[in-house]
């Protein structure tokens, strides 16, 4: 493993939920927040990277004919598949992102979704991330992005600073962003290269 890895492992064999993403007001409220972000009432295939325990994935998976979602603890692995059990069409890896992306993704989904996760990445994984993203998104797919805005110890980069990496992409136009005390969220829709963009 990784020390990435081991650090994150360690949080979910010390507690199942170690951010009370099931509990918290917070994390329900975000969680309605970004359900409400999504444009389309079902979707063909959707990548939730990052998946934690798997709250997010189970209410994506209503909604979604196909969806896959991956964290790098195992453990959280674990936790996320037992979440998501009664959904066979959910699918949950383990995997190091930017480094093991999944394979054959080109073009592949109408919805990606980014929770909390990004800020953990060092600067050159993070824009690798990204573009990744934005090359697995189908042609008119959307991307949705949120973040929790506070400080904390092992944040490497600011919400806004994640943000602007995804604004800063030619071939994202935004649809939409909320903006609240405690989270940033915003979604884009893949389309043709924006020429400002592409000058800027």
């Amino acid at each position: 493993m990784s020390a990435r890895q081991d650090y994150f492992e360690q949080l979910y064999q010390d507690r199942a939920d170690p951010w009370q993403v099931r509990s918290s007001w917070y994390e329900q409220r975000k969680r309605a927040v970004l359900l409400a972000a999504l444009r389309q009432e079902s979707y063909r295939s959707a990548f939730e990277p990052g998946c934690g325990t798997g709250e997010l994935t189970a209410a994506l998976a209503p909604r979604c004919a196909s969806v896959l979602a991956c964290d790098i603890a195992p453990r959280a692995v674990a936790l996320a598949s037992a979440r998501t059990a009664a959904w066979p069409h959910v699918q949950v890896q383990a995997l190091s992102l930017p480094a093991q992306w999944p394979a054959s993704t080109r073009d592949a989904y109408d919805l990606i979704v980014v929770s909390e996760l990004a800020y953990y990445l060092e600067a050159a994984d993070l824009a690798r991330f990204v573009r990744l993203c934005v090359a697995s998104l189908a042609p008119a797919g959307e991307l949705v992005v949120c973040h929790w805005r506070h400080d904390f110890h092992d944040r490497l980069h600011s919400t806004d600073t994640i943000h602007a990496v995804y604004d800063g992409q030619p071939t994202l136009a935004r649809l939409g962003r909320h903006e609240d005390p405690d989270f940033l969220l915003q979604a884009w829709r893949r389309g043709p290269a924006c020429p400002a963009k592409e000058a800027a």
